[in-house]
């Protein structure tokens, strides 16, 4: 079975200055829904297909193979902001969201798989690469 369900990531604590924006596809962007100066909030949909047990993420803004699906949040010129000295894409991966998860959300009508990192790396610009997760990082939350 296949069905959209609605993701929400948060950048803490992002670096002053820097543009974030996730990326669809191969080369669009999406900016934040929601930003202040401690958090940069994304909210969109992906899809998911459920009939082989394990959830297989699909759509725009799942990337990368299906036994490795991630987001990207992207910053500074990756993000479109042409005049930023940072060149950034951090992964957040969707291999730990459960099949239990994706079942609460669409019975949860309003609810999200949310997920929050922090947004600055250990040399002070924003985070990249791969973005270590504790226990799974994703949770499902109402709006």
């Amino acid at each position: 079975m296949k069905y959209e369900i609605p993701l929400r990531v948060t950048v803490d604590r992002p670096p002053a200055g820097v543009t974030m924006q996730v990326q669809r596809g191969k080369d669009e962007l999406l900016p934040p829904a929601v930003s202040s100066g401690d958090s940069i909030t994304f909210e969109f949909p992906v899809n998911v297909d459920t009939s082989s047990g394990t959830p297989n993420f699909l759509g725009k803004f799942a990337q990368g193979s299906r036994d490795a699906r991630f987001i990207y949040v992207n910053s500074g010129t990756s993000a479109g902001q042409h005049d930023s000295c940072w060149t950034r894409r951090a992964k957040i991966s969707l291999m730990g969201i459960t099949r239990e998860q994706v079942e609460q959300v669409l019975s949860s009508p309003g609810s999200f798989l949310t997920i929050r990192i922090n947004g600055t790396g250990r040399d002070g610009g924003p985070v990249c690469a791969s973005v270590k997760l504790w226990d799974n990082g994703w949770t499902v939350t109402r709006k």
